[in-house]
């Protein structure tokens, strides 16, 4: 198991995984909004330039030099996670039950900050930013990924047909009693007819082992956003429009 840590900016409190030390980050809570990106990267590394887009529940991804407009704060390019193409460049991803995740590589020290819902994640956006950061020269064994608070299983219920969605990520041909009967299956059974629990971090995790990562090189937080109004939004919860954000600095 990785360790998540408690970490506190005036007085504020934020998330670090032990898995990410090399690289100054923070999955942020609900007490820093309305924080924009900009600001929070003051919290991380005060020089470092910091990058967001305007997420669309897709797979894209993009690097600072592909963005349409980087210095303009005001607009985004449309994609759901940035990767670095050198230091000192903070990405950042929000979210309210999606899953943020962010991924450091301990040789080139680029990362990359990522929004998987479950649309995402059924187009497998965190392999996509995997196969980018390769492309760049990245090794799967030098790569760092930690999941952060998202809904969790236990209570993120979906329809049949979403979980089997999500499922194909994982299985080209998925029956739901097949995928329900994986060890450890991100696919749970529901009370309410018609509808399955799915835990889109364990998907991701499983993605990420069919394509060589080591499952020591995967940290998943041991926090809901639903199940922990105190310190994360949650729109599921709420149905309110608000995120927290979780960003990373390249080094």
């Amino acid at each position: 198991m990785h360790d998540w840590h408690w970490q506190t900016w005036n007085d504020l409190p934020y998330l670090t995984c032990s898995l990410l030390e090399p690289w100054q980050h923070g999955f942020f809570t609900q007490q820093f909004s309305p924080r924009s990106p900009f600001e929070l990267t003051e919290v991380l590394t005060p020089n470092a330039e910091a990058y967001r887009v305007h997420q669309v529940h897709g797979n894209t991804v993009l690097s600072p030099s592909e963005l349409e407009n980087p210095s303009n704060r005001e607009s985004f390019s449309q994609a759901d996670g940035l990767i670095t193409e050198r230091s000192q460049q903070a990405v950042w991803a929000c979210s309210a039950d999606c899953t943020p995740a962010l991924i450091g590589d301990v040789k080139t020290g680029n990362v990359s900050a990522i929004h998987a819902g479950w649309r995402g994640t059924s187009q497998k956006i965190v392999p996509i930013a995997i196969a980018k950061l390769q492309s760049q020269g990245s090794r799967l064994e030098d790569l760092r990924i930690a999941l952060g608070p998202a809904i969790s299983g236990e209570v993120y219920q979906v329809t049949h047909q979403v979980a089997l969605e999500v499922g194909a990520s994982i299985d080209p041909n998925p029956m739901l009693e097949q995928l329900m009967s994986l060890p450890n299956s991100p696919i749970l059974e529901d009370s309410t007819p018609g509808r399955s629990r799915l835990d889109v971090r364990r998907v991701i995790a499983i993605q990420l082992e069919q394509i060589g990562i080591a499952a020591e090189q995967i940290a998943i937080a041991p926090h809901c956003t639903y199940q922990d109004p105190a310190n994360f939004f949650s729109y599921r919860r709420a149905k309110l429009k608000k995120v927290q954000w979780s960003g990373i600095v390249s080094r």
